[in-house]
């Protein structure tokens, strides 16, 4: 997932965790293998015959998809200028992707734009300023929790398109460990960082309320959790916590919620192999076209 800086998400400890949780679940490596699989031809679409390319991440957390798709861009049209507008809400996760621009050399050529707000606020300053900049390609990864209007976002989002511009929203699926758990244990896990989950189907539901064209891509990833049925193990916490969006699992929830939630996370959220408890933690691809 990425940062809200209102819900105080990717700051701190929780920071720590989300590092900690890309370490062990492989999730930014399961998007790259899709991206790369299902970007080239997006790109070709979007960018042919045009003089400029401008790109909006949003929630671009410390950038290293970004810069993977970035360069994808760059490789397909590389004498063409590239912009990279980049809204996030954590200073520190921002920091992390200003490092990463600065020690990958095909990046240098590409103009950096800053915006170290949540989303919403973002939107608020470029509707007060009344001056639209349009993009050709908008990017939407794991932050779509943390908005608090899902069809105001994608409706503003969509309009930032510049024709045959692209919307890309990656999401976890429906029906996932993710979407089961949070639903399942709304009252007690919507409480801090995310008020209100969403999966894929959240999001399909309100692109055809709104009339959008869109494609909808499989991004398969699970990972192990088996240490998170131990309570002594440290790595159990860390997973617990992120999972939960809670610093500390063990003290945040009564005795009954946790049994039932660890319950929940072995039964139906995972699958066991080889007595390894690996929890599905598949995503969505959906690009909305102009």
């Amino acid at each position: 997932m990425s940062a809200e800086e209102k819900h105080n998400c990717y700051e701190g400890v929780y920071f720590n965790h989300f590092q900690f949780y890309l370490q062990k679940s492989g999730e930014h490596e399961a998007i790259l293998k899709s991206l790369q699989n299902l970007l080239p031809a997006e790109f070709q679409r979007i960018g042919a015959g045009k003089s400029s390319l401008d790109v909006l991440g949003v929630g671009s957390g410390g950038g290293e998809l970004d810069a993977q798709m970035l360069s994808l861009l760059q490789s397909a049209f590389p004498s063409v200028p590239i912009t990279a507008d980049i809204v996030e809400g954590s200073s520190e996760l921002t920091d992390k992707f200003k490092a990463l621009v600065a020690k990958t050399p095909n990046l240098e050529k590409i103009q950096f734009s800053w915006h170290i707000m949540p989303s919403e606020d973002y939107e608020k300053q470029v509707k007060a300023k009344g001056d639209l900049k349009k993009f050709d390609f908008i990017h939407m990864i794991q932050m779509i929790y943390y908005v608090n209007s899902l069809a105001e976002s994608i409706k503003f989002h969509h309009s930032l398109l510049k024709t045959s511009g692209s919307l890309m929203i990656v999401v976890e699926a429906a029906n996932s460990g993710w979407d089961i758990l949070w639903k399942t244990y709304k009252k007690e896990l919507c409480v801090e960082k995310v008020h209100e989950y969403r999966s894929s189907g959240e999001v399909i539901a309100a692109l055809k309320d709104l009339g959008l064209k869109f494609e909808d891509h499989a991004v398969p990833n699970s990972f192990d959790i088996t240490e998170c049925f131990d309570q002594s193990s440290v790595t159990g916490e860390s997973l617990l916590s992120f999972i939960t969006g809670r610093d500390h699992f063990y003290e945040s929830f009564t005795p009954e919620v946790r049994a039932g939630i660890l319950e929940l996370l072995k039964n139906k959220c995972s699958t066991e192999k080889d007595g390894r408890v690996f929890f599905n933690s598949n995503l969505r691809c959906i690009f909305v076209h102009a």
